[in-house]
């Protein structure tokens, strides 16, 4: 393997082609309701892609490129990854995994206080050396022309990735995705993997006869997702393909699909604004628009699916933010991860931890890893 340095770049072209493609937007009615139950509301879709073509500046790529990339072949497919080392020497490596609707630009606001806590105020003692890979169909690595690139096959890949690169011990942390590919690398890898941190704990809600009220309310919240929730998942495990038609020709489209989750998974008040900023959701849209990837990244829903809940026996951490889709307590947390060793439940945030609340994961990252290091 010989990774080779890589710069994220989008075109004048490229922009004027989404630009007009917005504003050929064939709009459909406003929805019967007053709230967003039916989903993305018309009034609030035009808005943000009156401002993706008009206000937003593109300049995500500028954003992502002060951080060290690179790309190589890894199984026979390219994978686009950041490896920000720490100056501090004895850090400690850490592979971050993002998840879907979301990208390595989660993590541009941990990369720094994880890498050089000294400079943002924290222990030098609890620096990482991070490697943050884009998912196999995801951003700028490689889609996968045949099947099997499921959570397991990519748990090997950020194994040979960080064994490449010179780490023999080290540690995973992910969310939505990044934690089923995170938890998987520590089966696949117990030798090197250390502990895997996540911060979402999909697990069996109400599976004890004296539930808590604190399970009961965690129940009733995974039933509501499963009722009204669901939607996008089902289509996306079964029927990729056809979804992605649409995605990859509408910008509007692709941004109605993706905000959506920002309003349904942030801990808001109500609009997915009050916890990100738009620019913050832009950006993240864009990586979708701009890599084409709405059909390979809903590919990893057909592929894997049915394995976001396998057993986990390598030493493990869960922090549960209050807005997350799911939110187990610790015992039923146990039942899916045999060797639990840090569990904190937290006050604010939702399923996007590193983009809402990220000092408070880097605090959670920083203590879990400290059992390790």
């Amino acid at each position: 393997m010989s990774a080779e340095p890589f710069e994220v770049s989008i075109t004048e072209a490229e922009i004027a082609d989404l630009r007009e493609r917005l504003r050929r937007t064939r709009w459909p009615e406003r929805e019967p309701v007053d709230d967003w139950s039916q989903g993305l509301p018309l009034a609030y879709a035009q808005e943000l892609c009156r401002s993706w073509a008009e206000d937003y500046d593109f300049g995500f790529a500028e954003r992502l490129n002060v951080f060290p990339q690179y790309r190589d072949t890894i199984d026979g497919l390219g994978i686009h990854f950041l490896h920000v080392r720490s100056p501090e020497p004895d850090a400690f490596p850490l592979v971050l995994t993002h998840g879907w609707p979301g990208s390595v630009l989660e993590f541009l606001e941990v990369l720094g206080p994880l890498t050089d806590p000294r400079a943002h105020g924290g222990d030098p003692a609890d620096a990482f050396h991070v490697v943050a890979p884009s998912l196999p169909g995801y951003g700028w690595s490689d889609k996968p022309s045949t099947t099997g690139w499921g959570i397991t096959r990519t748990a090997r890949a950020w194994d040979t990735l960080m064994v490449s690169l010179g780490y023999e011990r080290y540690g995973a942390q992910g969310g939505d995705w990044g934690s089923a590919v995170s938890a998987a690398l520590g089966e696949e890898a117990p030798e090197r993997v250390a502990g895997v941190h996540l911060n979402l704990g999909s697990v069996a809600a109400g599976t004890f006869d004296d539930p808590t009220p604190a399970e009961l309310a965690n129940l009733e919240a995974e039933k509501e997702m499963r009722r009204t929730g669901r939607g996008y998942s089902a289509i996306q495990a079964t029927r990729p393909q056809t979804l992605g038609y649409g995605l990859t020709d509408s910008p509007a489209g692709q941004a109605a699909w993706i905000a959506e989750k920002f309003w349904a998974w942030t801990d808001n008040d109500g609009h997915p604004e009050d916890a990100l900023s738009r620019q913050t959701i832009l950006d993240e849209i864009s990586v979708y628009w701009f890599t084409a990837s709405a059909t390979s990244s809903a590919r990893l829903y057909w592929e894997s699916f049915a394995h976001f809940r396998d057993k986990v026996t390598a030493p493990s951490g869960l922090s549960i933010y209050p807005r997350d889709i799911t939110r187990p307590s610790r015992r039923e947390a146990e039942l899916r991860f045999t060797d639990l060793r840090w569990f904190e439940e937290l006050p604010h945030g939702g399923h996007f931890a590193a983009l809402e609340q990220p000092e408070s994961l880097v605090e959670q990252v920083r203590g879990f890893f400290r059992l390790f290091r």
